[in-house]
């Protein structure tokens, strides 16, 4: 019970990293509305770093660890980005059917999409929350180090998810707490890891790069497209580097934690 309560409480600090985007409720909408588009670039090659230097690779070394084989693996990436797309498809026809052909819909099913994929992202980083603290043999340190490694990994994602939430069109305060009841899934992974932990152990690396793939998409599919739009010399070069950076960062942070 008390190795159930440590999970609980670290899954919690976790999912409070959600809330980092309270710091723009007091900005400028028109400062906010400048800055936004770089938080989309850092979300973007945060997305592809995460699913390229985090979840794919480790994903390749459980399924090998438990004789899955890598090609499952890589089909479970192209189910992730398949089921997005359809997803995307579905909500777009859903919102934008009576459109006429001459008009554009405005409809930005992304920021739907962004939500699906960080909560399938919080609840296996719940998981490895549970796995962590159930097989340390000698106490709770692995346990805090692999929340602390994700807490790192997710301040980076939660700036920039806040920053595609407001861009796709909601009010700060909406994303703010769309982003925070997603984050809280990370909860629900660690409790069903303590419980289920025998069961759900053997699709961890599904799960993975099920997830990874959906991380593919949205930046692939959603995010970069929406960066293209912008023209501005000085502020394309700000996203390029960016962008870079958000790549450079999961880079940094599989060196750190590896």
């Amino acid at each position: 019970m008390e190795e159930l309560l440590w999970i609980i409480l670290a899954t919690l600090i976790v999912s409070a990293i959600a809330l980092i985007g309270i710091i723009t409720i007091g900005v400028n909408e028109k400062f906010l509305n400048e800055i936004v588009i770089f938080l989309v670039a850092l979300s973007a090659g945060g997305l592809l770093g995460g699913g390229f230097l985090h979840l794919l690779p480790e994903g390749v070394g459980e399924a090998e660890a438990l004789g899955l084989g890598e090609l499952n693996v890589y089909l479970a990436v192209i189910a992730g980005f398949i089921l997005f797309f359809i997803i995307e498809k579905v909500l777009v026809v859903h919102h934008c059917h009576n459109v006429e052909k001459e008009h554009v819909c405005e409809f930005h099913a992304f920021k739907w999409l962004n939500l699906i994929g960080d909560g399938v992202h919080n609840f296996i980083d719940g998981l490895i929350i549970a796995v962590a603290f159930s097989a340390d043999p000698n106490g709770i340190s692995l346990g805090i180090a692999a929340t602390i490694a994700v807490i790192f990994h997710e301040i980076p994602q939660e700036m920039g998810d806040f920053g595609v939430l407001v861009y796709g069109g909601f009010s700060k305060r909406k994303a703010l707490y769309l982003n925070f009841l997603t984050a809280l899934i990370a909860v629900i992974g660690g409790v069903t890891g303590y419980f289920l932990i025998a069961a759900i152990e053997p699709l961890a690396p599904l799960l993975l790069a099920f997830a990874a793939g959906g991380f593919f998409y949205i930046a692939a599919a959603d995010l970069i497209p929406e960066l293209n739009k912008e023209y501005s010399i000085k502020k394309t070069t700000g996203i390029v580097l960016i962008f870079l950076g958000g790549i450079a960062l999961m880079w940094a942070l599989k060196i750190v934690f590896s």
